[in-house]
């Protein structure tokens, strides 16, 4: 994966409940436009927060744990510091604000 090279050492990347209600988290992957599937990182947390919301769980990986998430979850892109639309924010549970 040649995006870490431009990827501070450290990435907060947004996550979500592996199901409603439970403490376990899975990073929160998103669909682009063109159908694509990526994972959203930010290179602050307060860059997460303001982006993301509040309520967004998450979690800090260094960047270079990125290529094992990639084989974990088959991400095809990296997006950093993306502004969700409010409308399309998750809370604590995971679910849209």
């Amino acid at each position: 994966m040649t995006a870490e090279a431009s990827l501070p050492p450290y990435v907060y990347v947004p996550c979500s409940p592996v199901q409603p209600g439970d403490t376990d988290l899975t990073v929160d992957l998103r669909r682009t436009q063109a159908g694509q599937v990526a994972l959203l990182v930010y290179s602050a947390l307060d860059r997460l927060v303001d982006c993301c919301g509040e309520g967004q769980p998450w979690t800090a990986q260094p960047s270079t744990e990125l290529e094992r998430i990639q084989e974990a979850t088959g991400f095809e892109l990296i997006l950093l510091d993306v502004r969700i639309p409010e409308h399309l924010r998750r809370n604590a549970e995971g679910e849209p604000s």
